[in-house]
């Protein structure tokens, strides 16, 4: 277990940090970018859990703690690994597919694009989607580089499509989804 004893340590005051092996890198590093990206992601997240119903909370819960098990995997690099590192398993994917499954199933089909929006519950949901999808972007970018636990970029992908599930789902429940018209406003 993490213990903090002090919040400050200066040790950033120059612009670097330093990954979970004690390596120092820059703060606009692209290892920082990806996991502040998912911190970021995180606390969405957490935002949505204020208008969940009590499953769905329980859900985000365990997915925000998937997400702090991200970031440990993200802040040690593969090629640093050694013994038994915290990661993230394809199972934890499959329990992602799992829910995008089971939460789709009473959805209707689409015939459109969904706008972002509706219930406070589903407005929040796609906001966190979008920045999960940035998450996915920054980590992508790093794999450019870096070698990666393949698992984390299945993980973030499938996040976003249980979040848009999710937001649908929300939506189902209170009338439907907000479709997009196209030339609408023409």
């Amino acid at each position: 277990m993490v213990q903090l004893t002090r919040i400050y340590t200066k040790g950033g005051d120059k612009g670097k940090t330093s990954l979970g092996t004690g390596k120092r890198v820059l703060k606009s590093s692209p290892w920082i970018a990806a996991i502040g990206d998912v911190d970021e992601a995180n606390a969405s997240i957490g935002i949505c859990r204020l208008f969940a119903d009590e499953e769905i909370e329980k859900l985000l819960s365990r997915i925000q703690n998937d997400l702090f098990d991200m970031g440990a995997d993200l802040c040690v690099p593969e090629a640093e690994k050694q013994g038994e590192k915290l990661r993230i398993h394809p199972h934890q994917v499959s329990f992602l597919e799992e829910r995008i499954d089971y939460y789709n199933k009473p959805l209707p089909s689409l015939q459109s694009f969904v706008l972002p929006g509706g219930t406070s519950l589903s407005a929040t949901l796609h906001q966190a989607r979008s920045v999960v999808r940035r998450a996915e972007r920054s980590i992508c970018s790093l794999k450019e580089t870096e070698p990666l636990n393949d698992a984390i970029i299945q993980y973030i992908n499938r996040l976003s499509d249980l979040l848009f599930v999710l937001a649908r789902y929300a939506n189902h429940q209170k009338g439907g989804d907000i479709l997009w018209v196209p030339g609408a406003n023409r």
